[in-house]
């Protein structure tokens, strides 16, 4: 089963947990599935539209999504998923 990374300033909506484990075979699939379980953290990962928001990025097994095939990116059972919101200052 693929695990998945949260970031720290998100914990809160995850039951405090910074890694999990969850079902998916693609990456759209396993977000379906984190929101099945925890449906407060829809509004903070998707825009109105069903976007994924633009300042959150997920990378499997170390490569950004958007190099792979996006949402639609096969997972392993050994699959490592981070998702990361963008940090930005100034």
């Amino acid at each position: 089963m693929p695990t998945v990374k949260f970031p720290a300033m998100m914990k809160y909506y995850v039951e405090n947990q910074a890694e999990f484990e969850m079902h998916g075979s693609t990456v759209a699939e396993l977000l379906e599935n984190i929101l099945l379980r925890y449906p407060a953290l829809k509004p903070h990962l998707f825009d109105a539209k069903g976007g994924l928001r633009r300042h959150f990025n997920i990378f499997v097994n170390g490569v950004h999504v958007r190099d792979l095939s996006g949402m639609e990116t096969p997972l392993g059972n050994d699959a490592k998923v981070i998702l990361m919101a963008s940090a930005a200052g100034g």
